[in-house]
């Protein structure tokens, strides 16, 4: 029997037989063909006449189809799983009417929102989404694949209309350029070009100028697939930009990230913009900037995450960073008297004005908040964008907080080379300079934003809630802390009389359990990673460039004559050390220290003693080096304390290195308006007159956030030759020091009570110059015992020793 012409569309109709005409004139025949069919006329393609019937059914089932709404179809659907099972029966037997269990008005609502949270919920979501919506957990199962099936078909339609507009506009302007080829015309007289009137510079930029057209053409077709509506990059945006005044010097700030707002929903559109790292707003229009990684490839490091999610929460964070640096009361509330801060943060009116953007803090963490105000010392804020968006610059402006920094990935580069729209993929490591405060480990997000004219924010937001905790681009490294950087950061603002207004915000959980009982005060009001503590470093750092770079520059007290190259150079040897002596004292992994865990009895829980082994690095002396460090409090102010151990003539009431006499300052370089911050040179007096006397370098610096003092021998030919401009790459130095902080506040019943100083007391000594030597524990008790001697020392000279 053959069928060969059973669904031709023929002239006749769908189906040719013989008897077509009689066929075709018998309601009943037909119908029971359908029946006996399964329903092939409401399936196949009409033809003609003979499968008009079938046609009607068709396009009825269609409309009908298109009529319903997306979580009906997806009802009738899920259902199916289990009336398929139902209504399985013989073939000769008479087929039942499917059952529709649609769900209610409730029900889609619930699943609709989980989608749009989580498309890929696991099986523990799923059983709690059908305990609560009484629903069995294969209709929520099945919902949740049709759902998606949904979504990804609409898409794949909407794709194929935009790629056939675009290919049917290609042809088009491919037969317009054809037709203009057969008849060139002059472009200055407007009459038939002869051939080589055209000149070479002419075609290559009508060639350019072809391939910018059609680029900017994909670029408003995708953005149009991908915000739901048309988008002209010539045009102004197609959303409503919000205007946030802020409390800034004749200036109102507008947020213009309007032309990316409608990306809120992109959470629900899985891959769809894998290939472009994010869209920023500017006065032309809306612009997709692509992608262009600087490290490791993005899924290695955070999984298979899409970058549209990145782009998404680091709008969100900008956004909140802008409101905390305008709002004020009931948000920011005046602190209790006596407090670090004038103002503090209403975490309850904080839930009600923002939705939490990393999710919600986890159980047995700390929040800690503050924001903070003031005048930089800086040509205009864009300088300052660029220190931060560059990891370098942003470590070596913070060096006492910052003990390392990493860019791990350059999502997006900004519009047209400029910071503008930005964002990289950051991991840092924060640090107190005490080894009682562990490392606090943060990977996150860096987002930059031009508001208006001279004016930037840039946004911190931790990517924790994206990616699991034992991902090891973003698990803590033993022994850190767990941390998490809610939307942080500053919003800018230049000035007419060449400073930078800045509002500092910082807003942090972190889990406190390894944090040392003497220091959790300090790090809950904010005095040790707090809005602060920024503010100040920044503005002394600035101060210092400022100075430095002033040509007006002298040396104060200056008894050795110091060209502006020796300067430089002493300055950079200067700046080294420091970093070099906060390295010994927090135990990054910037430096490969080893911990000494138990090496002898003699030393005290609240001692830190590493080692090092140096074999040929510049700068260092070979050998073994030995770090040791801990902090104890002292009932004397903080400025009390850094005036006494920087001033060499009471030097020898602590420092075993000035042989019992005061030191000479040879010569000092101010790094600031503030007394206190400098460079020193100092020289020791000798013992006897066959002994040469030794030369220090210090360096001291403090501001309202806490001091530090740091020293180091070093040799007096290679500081001669530093002196004359010569390179300090290659001087061997081992810095000790100090590091003050204040006391952390705590509630007394008058407010805040505050008292002393946490100061923390760091040596870093050469125990054996060969490099393969043993340590031994002899030398661990020799430098315990010079910081036992040191501390006791201290306290007695300011007759605080109880």
């Amino acid at each position: 029997m053959s069928f060969g012409g059973l669904f031709d569309g023929g002239g006749g109709g769908g189906m040719q037989f013989p008897f077509t005409s009689g066929f075709s004139s018998s309601p009943a025949l037909s119908l029971a063909l359908d029946n006996a069919g399964g329903g092939i006329g409401g399936r196949m393609l009409a033809g003609g006449a003979g499968s008009s019937a079938g046609g009607a059914v068709t396009r009825d089932t269609e409309a009908e189809n298109d009529s319903r709404s997306g979580s009906d179809h997806l009802d009738a659907i899920s259902a199916a799983g289990e009336d398929d099972v139902e209504d399985a029966e013989p073939s000769n037997s008479r087929k039942r009417k499917k059952r529709y269990h649609r769900h209610t008005p409730q029900q889609i609502q619930e699943l609709e929102a989980l989608f749009k949270e989580c498309p890929h919920p696991d099986e523990k979501q799923r059983a709690e989404l059908s305990r609560r919506l009484s629903l069995d957990a294969r209709q929520v199962k099945f919902w949740f694949q049709n759902r998606r099936t949904q979504m990804k078909t609409q898409l794949e339609r909407h794709e194929n209309a935009l790629l056939k507009q675009e290919n049917d506009k290609l042809r088009a302007e491919n037969m317009t350029i054809r037709e203009a080829m057969r008849s060139p015309m002059c472009g200055s007289c407007g009459s038939p070009a002869m051939l080589g009137e055209v000149s070479l510079e002419e075609q290559h930029l009508r060639i350019e100028n072809a391939r910018l057209k059609d680029e900017l053409n994909r670029v408003c077709a995708l953005a149009t697939k991908f915000l739901g509506k048309p988008v002209n990059l010539m045009s102004p945006p197609p959303f409503p930009q919000p205007h946030l005044s802020f409390p800034m010097p004749n200036s109102s700030l507008e947020l213009a990230i309007g032309g990316i707002g409608g990306l809120g929903s992109l959470g629900t559109l899985p891959g769809c913009m894998g290939e472009f790292a994010g869209g920023v707003s500017s006065p032309m229009g809306t612009v997709i900037t692509p992608a262009r990684a600087t490290g490791p490839a993005l899924p290695s490091l955070v999984g298979n995450i899409d970058r549209s999610v990145f782009l998404e929460l680091a709008i969100s964070a900008m956004d909140e960073l802008v409101k905390m640096a305008q709002m004020e009361d009931p948000l920011w509330v005046p602190a209790l008297p006596g407090a670090p801060s004038k103002e503090v943060l209403n975490f309850e009116e904080y839930l009600h004005s923002f939705i939490p953007c990393i999710g919600m803090k986890p159980a047995g963490y700390v929040s800690e908040a503050s924001r903070e105000s003031g005048l930089v010392i800086i040509d205009n804020s864009l300088a300052l964008v660029e220190t931060l968006m560059d990891e370098r610059r942003w470590s070596d402006m913070f060096s006492c907080m910052i003990a390392k920094a990493t860019v791990l990935e350059e999502v997006s580069t900004g519009i047209a080379g400029s910071r503008n729209g930005a964002l990289l993929l950051m991991k840092a490591e924060l640090q107190v300079l005490s080894p009682l405060v562990p490392i606090r480990e943060v990977t996150f997000l860096r987002f930059c934003k031009q508001l208006a004219e001279g004016a930037w924010a840039v946004v911190d937001v931790s990517i924790d809630g994206l990616v699991r905790d034992h991902n090891s681009a973003t698990a803590p490294t033993a022994g850190n802390v767990k941390c998490r950087r809610l939307p942080s950061g500053c919003v800018m603002q230049d000035t007419p009389n060449g400073y930078c207004k800045v509002t500092w915000v910082e807003h942090t959980e972190y889990d406190e359990v390894s944090v040392h009982q003497l220091y959790r005060p300090l790090l809950r009001s904010g005095l040790a990673f707090g809005a602060r503590r920024w503010l100040a470093t920044l503005q002394r750092q600035c101060e210092c460039l400022a100075i430095l770079m002033s040509s007006t520059t002298v040396a104060a007290n200056d008894s050795t004559a110091i060209s502006q190259e020796g300067k430089r150079s002493m300055l950079k040897l200067a700046r080294r050390m420091t970093e070099n002596f906060c390295a010994g004292v927090s135990a990054s992994s910037a430096r490969e220290w080893s911990k000494l865990d138990g090496a002898t009895g003699s030393i005290g829980e609240d001692v830190r003693v590493m080692a090092r082994k140096s074999v040929s690095e510049p700068g260092e002396p070979p050998g073994v080096v030995l770090s040791a460090a801990t902090s104890v409090w002292v009932p004397v102010a903080p400025e009390k304390l850094f005036n006494f151990l920087r001033d060499e003539q009471l030097r020898a009431e602590w420092d075993i290195l000035s042989n019992g006499g005061p030191m000479q300052e040879m010569t000092q370089i101010a790094k600031g308006q503030r007394d206190g911050n400098s460079v020193s040179l100092l020289r020791a007096s000798a013992v006897s007159a066959n002994q040469s006397s030794m030369l220090i370098l210090q360096e001291t610096c403090t501001d309202a956030s806490g001091s530090i003092v740091v020293y180091a021998p070093v040799d007096i030919p290679a500081m001669q030759l530093v002196m004359n401009g010569g390179d300090s790459t290659y001087v061997a130095l081992l810095p000790s020091g100090f590091a003050i902080l204040p006391n952390g506040p705590r509630i007394g019943t008058s407010g805040y009570e505050t008292g002393g100083s946490l100061l923390t007391v760091a040596f870093q000594i050469l125990v054996n110059n060969q490099p393969t030597a043993k340590l031994t524990v002899e030398s661990v008790e020799t430098v315990n015992n010079l910081i036992s001697c040191t501390i006791k020392k201290i306290k007695t000279a300011l007759q605080c020793d109880a």
